[in-house]
């Protein structure tokens, strides 16, 4: 498991990538912020992947704001897991984290 990649839900639909990097950049330095979004409209599904700098940023941002309210919605932040890759199709064409 990558323990500098969170996962954050629970967000609210109309929140952007600077917006949420806003949120975790108090807790350290933030590489990537990734809002999945649906692929026939491109609206977010409510939920995002954070990558941190180090292992103690995130850390520090998960304890931080897991539970916290952000834009009216209570976030849930936790630790990104890491599962099998699926293959790719004619609708996968965006790059994954």
């Amino acid at each position: 498991m990558n323990k500098t990649i969170l996962f954050a839900g629970n967000l609210t639909f109309e929140l952007t990538e600077a917006e949420l990097k806003a949120a975790f950049v108090v807790y350290g330095e933030v590489i990537e912020v990734r809002i999945i979004r649906r692929y026939d409209n491109d609206a977010s599904r409510g939920f995002a992947f954070v990558e941190m700098g180090s292992e103690d940023d995130a850390a520090k941002a998960r304890a931080a704001l897991d539970g916290k309210i952000l834009m009216g919605r209570v976030l849930n932040v936790g630790w990104a897991r890491q599962g099998p890759r699926r293959p790719r199709t004619a609708y996968s064409d965006r790059s994954r984290f």
